[in-house]
């Protein structure tokens, strides 16, 4: 269970830095129980949304096209399946593969082979399934079980630069959304959280080379959505409070979207920004800089020359 393995990795972390005292592991210990009885274990899969998705005119209504289909391939864990929403249409897939069709007006065939609980040892497996034939476009969101598992960073994205190396090499063109902040779940106590938070914001960056080595795109997740996810936590995860909801997946899908089209030529909007390397809100929320600016607010109050 997701907490459990966090107090593993709490425990890695804490002894890296001088050891793990049993006043610590009896605190983390603690919090690792309530974060699972809060998160608990996922009860349903998420449902499917696979098929072909038409492009729509201005009344709303899908028409037919003479372009030919684009094939679009979703992988990862159970980000990408879409666990937590209800609807089909509300699934990470179901929404891109809709603005894909509406972007580029011509249908989008999408065939999800993401598994809830994938690490990036289970990619090769679903890049295997995937590449008996190629599709044009594929999306990759992988990480969290990564960290929740221990997987060690530097095997993590060697699997992850090796999946979309085959991919690439395919003709495919790939996205990859790295791995998001796990510092923004709050049924996880701290410190448990900022260690979470260091691995997962640490793998992120990682990845993001290892996927512009092998030709590919990514997107950091954990930059562009954790102040959101930070301020918005009721509107943005779904029940177990560690998922996203509808609305949490359909804000990723957003800043997915452009990516996707401009990773095969075809984005029609504004120039697709580069995306920051971190942002300043996630920055802004290390508990070192907030103690600096503390410190600074407080010796500025103290040396502010008295009123004349």
């Amino acid at each position: 269970m997701i907490a459990a393995r966090l107090l593993r990795v709490a425990a890695i972390g804490a002894a890296s830095v001088g050891g793990l005292s049993g006043a610590l592991y009896g605190l983390l210990s603690g919090q690792s129980r309530h974060a699972r009885r809060v998160i608990g274990l996922p009860t349903a899969e998420p449902p499917n949304a696979d098929g072909t998705y038409l492009p729509t005119d201005a009344t709303g209504r899908a028409h037919a096209s003479s372009e030919p289909a684009l094939d679009f391939a979703v992988l990862g864990d159970s980000s990408a399946a879409g666990l937590g929403v209800e609807l089909p249409r509300e699934l990470p897939g179901a929404r891109l593969a809709e603005g894909l069709a509406e972007e580029l007006e011509r249908p989008v065939v999408l065939r999800t082979h993401a598994v809830v609980g994938s690490t990036s040892r289970e990619l090769a497996r679903q890049v295997e399934t995937v590449l008996r034939e190629p599709p044009r476009l594929a999306l990759v969101l992988i990480g969290v079980n990564d960290v929740t598992t221990r997987v060690p960073i530097g095997t993590s994205v060697r699997l992850l630069e090796e999946a979309v190396t085959e991919m690439t090499r395919a003709g495919t063109a790939v996205v990859v959304g790295t791995c998001p902040d796990l510092g923004a779940i709050r049924p996880i106590p701290q410190p448990l959280r900022s260690v979470a938070r260091r691995y997962s914001l640490l793998l992120a960056r990682e990845q993001r080379r290892a996927v512009e080595r092998a030709g590919g795109h990514a997107v950091p997740l954990a930059d562009l959505l954790s102040p959101e996810f930070l301020t918005r936590p009721v509107e943005l995860f779904g029940p177990d409070r560690f998922h996203p909801s509808a609305a949490g997946y359909e804000m990723a899908t957003e800043l997915l979207l452009p990516t996707l089209c401009d990773a095969i030529g075809a984005w029609q909007g504004a120039p697709v920004p580069s995306a920051p390397r971190r942002s300043e809100a996630v920055e802004a929320r290390r508990p070192t800089r907030r103690l600096v600016a503390r410190l600074n607010l407080r010796w500025g109050s103290r040396t502010k020359p008295a009123d004349s």
